[in-house]
């Protein structure tokens, strides 16, 4: 047990320089700097999703009901992920003092998972739902994810932890609270549900 343990441990290890080494490839180019740093910061406190939600909200009545069932699976997602399983983790972050080309809030919470992640997964799976726009919550979703790997924020296995669980936190509150139905109402990944069989 105690050398699986250790196994895995060291696969995530190397899973995680691996793809350290990776964006290192990337880093420091003009462009890759300003999306991402950009996007870093608008996942603060779920400004994005917030901004998102609000738009959707103005569409219709159902809409509307969409986006307060966002409102409510952000403050479910940000209290299971900080405080609970951030808590229960206290992963330490990569070392901080490194050269940025741009400021960053400098987090005080556990590396593990990704907050920024889990509440983009979760957001996507959410918003996704009776949405032509699908894609572009997806889009979003791993950008902002994306970028705390980018500004040295997170490790990737903190990233691809918070991504699994925001999409498990976002199916469970739709269950919970889903929309009402609607014939070809795009589903949990934007294809078409098959229409409603009387």
């Amino acid at each position: 047990m105690a050398r699986n343990l250790a196994r895995a441990r060291a696969g995530i290890r190397g899973f995680d320089a691996a793809v350290e080494a990776g964006f290192d490839r990337i880093r420091g180019r003009r462009g890759a700097d300003h999306l991402f740093y950009a996007a870093s910061d608008l996942g603060d406190f779920s400004l994005v999703w917030m901004i998102l939600g609000t738009m959707r909200a103005l569409r219709s009545d159902d809409d509307m009901r969409a986006a307060l069932r966002l409102g409510m699976g952000l403050v479910a997602d940000s209290f299971l992920v900080n405080g609970v399983v951030k808590s229960v983790f206290r992963r330490s972050r990569p070392p901080w003092e490194v050269d940025r080309p741009k400021r960053l809030r400098r987090p005080l919470t556990s590396s593990f998972p990704s907050g920024h992640a889990t509440s983009s997964f979760a957001s996507a799976v959410l918003l996704s739902e009776g949405d032509p726009l699908w894609p572009l919550y997806w889009a979003v979703a791993g950008v902002v994810a994306t970028s705390r790997l980018y500004v040295r924020i997170h490790h990737a296995s903190d990233v691809v932890a918070g991504a699994a669980l925001g999409a498990a936190i976002g199916l469970a509150v739709r269950r919970v609270m889903p929309l009402p139905a609607h014939p070809g109402r795009p589903g949990v990944f934007g294809g078409q549900s098959p229409p409603t069989v009387s």
